[in-house]
């Protein structure tokens, strides 16, 4: 990504696919009480809030004809005070660094909007590494809870350090080394996940029904993870799983189902369970090739400027076709399942999916600090925001599986009850 080029890649989501982090420590408890107390005093102490954004005489700042006076003398006085107070009496030692860097997030949490981040110029490239679908961390996909901050693995890949410690789909991640893993946002948690091969981290585990808490000692190694996956079923049918809309998610997907027509594919089931989006550009592109030609997705931000993404007619795929979600197919996952469900070109089977109808920009700032913020809503092609209230699926089916489940076996989907519904509703459609 370059500088002062607006990504429309929905980090939040992409993050929370990849368990990775590397091990350092830092004061997040203290700058996270500086900003409660401090949330709107940031330009007090940043020179240069937007990249190429202008400071004027009276000390606000203005972005493109938008100004923002926050700062005056009463308000920087007040927080050289409250930094002299910290300084000052606080049982630690705090650098002015570390009390800066709290302003800057403080404006960020007046905002009460998880999706919305300051990220430190350490952060921001944490961040843009994860882009990589490569890393050195424990092969397991990782969603928060916008409200309670609860940590949940919701999948582990096979043959990953994360398996093979016995780490299972549903954990609960209480703390990650000594950091309580609800005291931050899962994009910098996951920074303390990855970190250097055959190194090991820390976690503190509750799994339902099983124990309260244990340790878990994970070995860290490169992990290749796969964003499409896919296998032929039965009587012609080709499942394929994507697990997030990464950069190379729909070469991946064309070739899947090039490979899978090839073997005798005549419909389809999409497997979007668990998946916690990605990038709006390629679940586009993805769509493209399935649908025919009209309205995929649009979104529209405060002023009412609206962007549309369009299917053109250049390919689509004339398949019965199944679409398995859930409560954490979230964003792009249902950016796909709304606009399979408006243009009534499948059937949706599962469980109701998260409910995130909003689209961050991430936005590189002069510094090689960087901030990351909800700037628009999206809708379905047919006009509906799912925005806290998520999809409901055509046939409401739980998720049951009855294979093995211990930890070493392969996942077989001909035993998971949701594809197996998807299969017989592909059969009467005949």
């Amino acid at each position: 990504m370059e500088q002062g080029q607006e990504d429309r890649e929905d980090i939040q989501d992409r993050e929370a696919v990849l368990l990775r982090a590397d091990h350092r420590f830092s004061k997040g408890v203290l700058t996270g009480v500086l900003a409660a107390v401090c949330v709107m005093l940031l330009l007090a102490a940043v020179g240069v809030f937007w990249l190429h954004g202008r400071i004027s005489p009276g000390g606000g700042a203005s972005y493109e004809g938008v100004s923002a006076n926050i700062v005056d003398s009463s308000v920087r006085n007040k927080v050289h005070e409250l930094a002299a107070l910290i300084k000052a009496y606080y049982y630690e030692d705090v650098t002015e660094e570390e009390l800066t860097e709290g302003l800057y997030k403080g404006l960020f949490a007046s905002l009460e909007d998880p999706y919305s981040a300051y990220y430190t110029q350490e952060e921001y490239e944490e961040m843009m590494i994860s882009a990589s679908a490569q890393y050195n961390g424990i092969g397991a996909v990782l969603q928060q809870d916008p409200d309670t901050m609860e940590v949940r693995i919701v999948k582990v890949y096979d043959g990953t350090p994360a398996q093979e410690a016995g780490l299972k789909a549903q954990d609960m991640v209480v703390m990650v080394e000594d950091i309580d893993a609800r005291s931050m946002e899962l994009s910098e948690l996951v920074t303390h996940i990855r970190g250097k091969e055959n190194s090991s981290v820390r976690l503190l585990i509750t799994r339902d029904e099983k124990f309260k808490e244990r340790e878990f000692f994970v070995k860290r190694a490169q992990v290749d993870v796969p964003t499409v996956e896919s296998m032929m079923m039965e009587d012609g049918i080709g499942l394929i799983v994507i697990n997030e809309f990464g950069k190379a998610t729909a070469a991946d997907f064309k070739e899947a189902v090039k490979a899978l027509q090839t073997d005798g594919m005549e419909k389809m089931i999409i497997d979007l369970r668990d998946n916690p989006g990605g990038m709006m550009d390629s679940v586009v592109e993805v769509l493209d090739y399935i649908l025919p030609e009209g309205l995929i997705v649009y979104t529209e931000d405060k002023y009412g400027n609206r962007q549309e993404e369009k299917s053109d007619a250049q390919h689509y795929l004339e398949l019965p076709m199944a679409v398995l979600i859930n409560g954490n197919s979230a964003s792009c996952s249902e950016i796909f399942a709304g606009a399979i469900r408006d243009h009534d070109y499948g059937v949706l089977i599962g469980t109701k999916t998260f409910g995130k109808g909003v689209v961050q920009t991430v936005r590189p700032l002069a510094d090689n600090s960087a901030i990351k913020l909800t700037t628009a809503k999206y809708f379905t092609p047919k006009g509906e925001n799912i925005h806290g209230t998520g999809i409901e699926p055509d046939i409401e089916v739980a998720y049951k599986y009855s294979g093995k489940r211990d930890g070493k076996s392969a996942y077989d989907y001909t035993k998971d009850h949701q594809v197996r519904r998807a299969i017989r509703e592909l059969k009467k459609m005949d």
